[in-house]
């Protein structure tokens, strides 16, 4: 069989983000997504009924301030007991897993998808002369449980973030923090272990 652009997208390989089928679900994750922040916030069902069409799954107790971005959605995985607040982009390109008992402060960027450095290899020139993406690949990014972002902070792609972590607000985390740490700045780095 042959695979896929989304195939290849999830296994962190060059792919062509103008291919017809990622195309079609990106469309359908912002039509869900202007779907739920035009719905009435005290309508739990029916956000709940949007979510779960445009999530890859969520538990329990999960809560969505809008407005929120994502690529396609079906790629982002919430534990239960999750607070996302306002104004967050979700770039999942590639798996985006949260665990449970986490909060997402406003305007906090998770990105599971990344360009080549060189400006020569960016663009992705299509033969029918279609838009030229930028050639992409992705790595996921996995925040464990009991885990706080504050407010305004970047998460690159690849990055796990482990149990009882603290970001604080601002920072830009560009490799993986250890569990029981307090962790800030640009680039993000350890100042505290919690336990």
């Amino acid at each position: 069989m042959e695979r896929t652009e989304k195939d290849k997208m999830l296994a962190g390989e060059y792919y062509d983000p103008g291919d017809e089928a990622l195309l079609s679900r990106w469309h359908e994750a912002h039509r869900l997504m202007r779907e739920y922040a035009a719905t009435d916030t005290k309508d739990k069902r029916r956000l709940n009924l949007i979510l779960d069409k445009l999530l890859g799954k969520r538990g329990e107790n999960v809560w969505i301030a809008a407005p929120f971005s994502v690529d396609y959605g079906e790629n982002i995985y919430l534990g239960n007991n999750c607070e996302i607040n306002m104004d967050c982009v979700f770039l999942d390109c590639n798996r985006i897993t949260i665990g449970d008992n986490c909060g997402i402060g406003p305007g906090v960027h998770i990105y599971a998808v990344f360009h080549p450095v060189d400006p020569q290899e960016r663009l992705a020139f299509r033969e029918d002369n279609a838009f030229p993406f930028w050639r992409s690949q992705t790595a996921p990014v996995t925040l464990g449980n009991n885990v706080w972002i504050g407010g305004h902070s970047v998460i690159l792609p690849g990055v796990t973030i482990g149990d009882n972590v603290t970001i604080g607000a601002g920072s830009v985390v560009t490799k993986s923090i250890p569990a029981n740490s307090l962790a800030v700045g640009n680039p993000c780095r350890v100042i505290r272990h919690l336990k």
